[in-house]
């Protein structure tokens, strides 16, 4: 069963907006047909504006902390200037979905 996350897209605006998200995908089993809504995490790639009154320490764990109350699941958050492996980032890419941003 694939995750929908229109159900959630006022509180993720606020979650953008507080944290200063520029970017924000789904990745992993969640973007995919064979999800499984009683037992899968949630893994996300997040791309953070540069300029922020919020710290990038209380960003990332506050963003990461906020997405896990929303889902109620374990939440994986993945910056995306710190994918340096390139079997990963082709197995991200391969299942990669927008969720916010351009």
């Amino acid at each position: 069963m694939k995750l929908n996350l229109t159900e959630y897209s006022d509180k993720l605006s606020n979650l953008y907006a507080i944290y200063g998200v520029k970017r924000l995908e789904l990745f992993g089993s969640a973007s995919r047909p064979d999800f499984d809504l009683g037992n899968s995490d949630l893994d996300f790639l997040v791309e953070f504006a540069e300029n922020h009154s919020i710290g990038a320490f209380d960003r990332y764990f506050g963003l990461k902390e906020d997405l896990e109350r929303l889902f109620q699941r374990s939440v994986d958050l993945v910056e995306i200037p710190a994918i340096k492996n390139p079997y990963f980032r082709q197995a991200v890419e391969r299942d990669k979905v927008l969720v916010y941003g351009t």
